[in-house]
């Protein structure tokens, strides 16, 4: 059987983010889809991606149990059964962690029980009813994540760096194999992410941020210079000039499910603070100039959401080559 591509061996985490950063257009479209597509899904299924965050944020406790325990819990045992059980629910801890105020967290886990998403039974032990964080969602997010690790590969490979790639079925396969591991790290990361555009940008929610993404990756999609060999640097810039069709807030508000009154408060917020550009026929693109204030922030904050990446990467791509025995690394 040929090998998986062996990153521990050959790089390490440094070298990963100079590799991410150099080649970055080689990522960027299988980066941005991965991000865009999980807040749109995670918004359509509370209709508030804030209440699906604290959801994940209580199964990773699972996760974490494992993690600390050495087992290693495969996708189908993780979702064959109805409920699962979490620990006590601290509102101060979630608040901290995930960057929601107190008050709003208290009231998001109200509504999640008045839902029957979060249960208090048997000598009030508290559950997650596992059909409300739909194995589908799952499924997607892992084929996205799939092909981004596999494009990853590719580029490793380019600079014989590895062996030759597995396939995107075949490392889908493999993190259904490692599932508590894999979905532990990608949860670290996605909650590294949100937590940063909180963090360093004036966005207050993360509905803002869903909105602003599908602006992106509609800009992403549709250049010219995708299959060029650009920077992160160089990408955004060459994102700067794009002059395609935009898109208008009623095709983001039925892609994203949000409603279009708020689709159009958001938009308006991320053209006065600089992060896209809207046309006399009402349509937005990318819009983040490399001379402003602005720019100097996302930066930073993609410098360490790229570190994050990479860790994620560096930990799957790892685990994903100690298969088939699910060796814990």
């Amino acid at each position: 059987m040929k090998n998986i591509p062996s990153v521990s061996n050959q790089l390490d985490k440094e070298k990963l983010f100079e590799i991410i950063n150099k080649n970055f257009s080689k990522l960027a479209p299988a980066y941005y889809t991965l991000i865009t597509t999980w807040l749109v899904d995670a918004y359509k299924v509370y209709k508030g991606i804030d209440k699906f965050i604290i959801l994940i944020y209580l199964i990773n406790k699972d996760f974490i149990f494992y993690r600390k325990n050495g087992l290693m819990v495969d996708y189908d045992t993780f979702y064959k059964d109805k409920s699962l059980e979490i620990p006590n629910i601290n509102i101060i801890d979630i608040s901290k962690d995930l960057r929601i105020p107190r008050e709003s967290v208290r009231r998001k886990i109200e509504i999640l029980k008045k839902q029957g998403v979060i249960k208090k039974k048997w000598k009030k032990k508290i559950f997650v009813d596992r059909s409300a964080f739909i194995t589908a969602k799952a499924d997607k997010t892992l084929k996205n994540l799939s092909i981004l690790i596999f494009n990853f590969s590719e580029i490793l490979n380019d600079k014989d760096k590895t062996d030759e790639p597995f396939g995107v079925d075949e490392i889908s396969k493999s993190i259904k194999e490692s599932f508590s591991f894999c979905w532990y790290h990608f949860y670290k990361f996605l909650f590294t992410f949100t937590n940063n555009w909180k963090t360093y940008t004036k966005t207050k929610d993360l509905e803002t941020v869903c909105v602003a993404f599908i602006v992106l990756i509609n800009t992403v999609q549709n250049k010219i210079f995708k299959n060029k060999n650009l920077n992160r640097e160089k990408y955004l810039k060459e994102l700067k000039k794009s002059n395609h069709i935009g898109i208008n807030a009623f095709s983001i508000a039925d892609i994203s499910g949000i409603p279009r009154a708020t689709v159009v408060r958001k938009l308006k917020f991320l053209v006065n603070n600089n992060f896209l550009i809207i046309n006399e026929k009402k349509l937005y693109t990318f819009g983040l100039s490399t001379q402003s204030k602005q720019y100097k922030v996302v930066s930073k904050l993609q410098d360490k959401n790229m570190v994050s990446l990479s860790n994620l990467l560096y930990r799957i791509s790892n685990q994903i080559k100690a298969n088939p025995k699910n060796k814990l690394i």
